[in-house]
């Protein structure tokens, strides 16, 4: 018995450190993402240049910081709720967008630029208010079905409503300007960070950070919502409450994110597998664990696109191409072992 304490012990405390190792790579990508850049070297502002070039200042302080500090938002809470939802729904293949949060934000974002005249903060809006409309209508309609449990009602309603917002935003294509709002639409799908400032930093943290505080408050609670009902009811969850209180959190906060950055793929589905083959299955580590290596990715991935060409490369383009490759070699290894 006490061996196996001493194991359990052993292994929490290496998650631990592990955890803390995350933090502090986090902590230096975040020091070296704002000496990378274009000007006034290739690739790298020297701390000599910051200290004589008041335009290489200025565009640290006013450009790279708000970016950096985006992408870490955006990463941590992207692959924050797409730990969530994978526990919640007991499935490894979903994520932040499975209740219509990102086909709502497409569809949001599609409606503002071809009839409300497309300026940023309109479509930020809609594609906020269609993001939670979307999460919304999933949970009304798994409440009105009769077939399986609440995770199988959940998942279906899901499909049904990002199908009919994907459905919807193709229409929107098809009426669109082709010279003028087409092109517009494409472009936010593909997703980026390029015009991102403090004001829209500012904006975005009241809402992200105390939703990512809740659901890191909430995440041993996980560990019982990925239980079947009666299970979790046996051990003192309220299961329907508990999971409507983490999803709808989580999904607030995705988005959030979502209308500022655009379509950013596979952060959220890819990420929290990382995360569990590092620190194991447990959510108490592993949500902690979805969130730090999702802001590590998002912010190395966004570093490339801005650093990498002459001109901006779409973020989405890289967190798919990077994720899907993860996912990918992760999968085709000959063993895949699941820390618990």
């Amino acid at each position: 018995m006490s061996t196996e304490r001493t194991g359990m012990t052993g292994r929490g405390g290496t998650a631990a450190a592990r955890l803390w190792g995350m933090l502090g790579v986090v902590l230096l990508a975040l020091a070296a993402s704002a000496m990378l850049g274009r000007y006034p070297g290739p690739y790298f502002t020297s701390p000599a240049a910051l200290a004589h070039d008041e335009l290489a200042r200025r565009l640290v302080l006013n450009l790279r910081l708000p970016r950096i500090l985006a992408a870490l938002l955006l990463g941590a809470t992207l692959g924050g709720s797409g730990a969530v939802f994978q526990a919640v729904f007991r499935n490894p293949l979903v994520d932040a967008g499975f209740l219509g949060v990102s086909p709502g934000a497409a569809f949001g974002a599609s409606l503002a630029i071809v009839f409300l005249g497309g300026a940023p903060a309109v479509v930020q809006a809609s594609a906020a208010t269609f993001a939670l409309l979307g999460m919304g209508a999933s949970w009304l309609l798994s409440r009105r079905m009769r077939l399986g449990d609440d995770v199988l009602r959940l998942v279906l309603a899901g499909i049904i409503v990002s199908a009919a917002y994907s459905s919807a935003n193709g229409v929107l294509k098809y009426l669109a300007d082709p010279l003028r709002a087409l092109p517009e639409i494409t472009f936010w799908m593909l997703g980026g960070l390029w015009a991102t400032r403090w004001p829209d930093v500012i904006q975005v943290l009241p809402v992200v950070v105390p939703c990512l505080v809740v659901l890191h408050f909430m995440r041993w609670r996980l560990n019982l919502l990925a239980l079947r009902d009666d299970t979790a009811f046996s051990l003192g969850a309220a299961p329907q409450r508990e999971r409507l209180v983490v999803l709808v959190v989580a999904g607030v906060a995705a988005a959030a994110v979502v209308s500022k950055a655009g379509q950013v793929g596979w952060v959220g589905l890819i990420v929290p597998h990382i995360a569990r083959r590092i620190v194991g299955a447990d959510t108490r580590r592993a949500l902690p664990a979805s969130m730090l290596l999702g802001a590590l990715f998002v912010l190395a991935c966004d570093d490339v696109a801005r650093t990498l060409l002459n001109g901006e490369i779409p973020l989405g383009l890289l967190t798919s191409f990077a994720g899907a490759a993860v996912f990918a070699v992760t999968l085709l290894r000959r063993e895949v072992r699941v820390r618990t």
